[in-house]
């Protein structure tokens, strides 16, 4: 089927620190180290401001759990910004895709108002977007892969940052927020026909018996690196909070 698409080509590699990390550095040590200075980090990651990140994965406190749930919310604001310009232009391939988009829409909606709820006045804005990247992306041809690619950054997301959370109640949110973004995942996959017999392993709606929990330098060089028409889709985002 024509619509099939390689997933694998999806998946993004580790990032420096999770790099250095395995080697036994923890993220203070490594960076008193000079082995990658403040400058570097960011220039690899393309935002500015993301050496100022600080998301402690040996450390679990209420704070950490705050920079952790304004991620988070970067991550939905995102999500969120698609579906809406999508269902606003209401140009889609299929009556099952517009029905996706309008639910889903919906969902991440109701994901940043709660989060922002949580965080109270900490909570970050959302990332400025480039509008000819975000006509590019929710293009009738590009909307469905565009969701999956998000989606599973959703997922993986979520994932890697739940073993460092220490709040009950927030494991709580973001787990109930996670299997969601699980299901929206497994539905955009099977819409593009991975649930079609002969289609290949890499787009079935659970392609594999575990996902791939990724850090947070991953997740972020994997959406700053998004693109819509040759356009960075992400032009400005406050990383100073997480």
């Amino acid at each position: 089927m024509s619509n099939l698409i390689n997933l694998d080509k999806l998946d993004v590699d580790g990032d420096v620190r999770e790099t250095a990390e395995a080697a036994g550095f923890d993220r203070g040590t490594f960076m008193k180290t000079g082995a990658v200075g403040a400058a570097g980090v960011a220039a690899v990651f393309g935002l500015p401001g993301l050496a100022n990140a600080a998301i402690s994965t040996k450390r679990p406190s209420a704070k950490n759990d705050v920079k952790i749930l304004n991620y988070a919310l970067t991550l939905e604001y995102l999500e969120a910004s698609f579906y809406a310009a999508a269902v606003a232009q209401n140009q889609f391939a299929s009556p099952e895709l517009k029905q996706f988009a309008t639910i889903v829409a919906q969902h991440e909606a109701q994901h940043v108002k709660d989060l922002k709820k949580a965080i109270g006045k900490g909570a970050v804005k959302p990332p400025t977007l480039n509008p000819d990247a975000v006509a590019a992306i929710i293009a009738p041809a590009a909307f469905g892969p565009t969701a999956v690619l998000l989606e599973d950054t959703g997922v993986s997301a979520y994932a890697g940052q739940g073993p460092n959370l220490k709040q009950r109640a927030v494991v709580k949110v973001a787990l109930a927020i996670h299997s969601v973004e699980a299901r929206h995942a497994a539905w955009i996959r099977f819409i593009l026909g991975g649930g079609a017999p002969g289609a290949p392993a890499s787009a079935f709606p659970a392609p594999a018996a575990y996902d791939k929990a990724k850090s947070q330098g991953a997740i972020l060089k994997a959406v700053t690196g998004l693109k819509g028409g040759g356009k960075t889709l992400i032009t400005k985002a406050d990383t100073s909070k997480f």
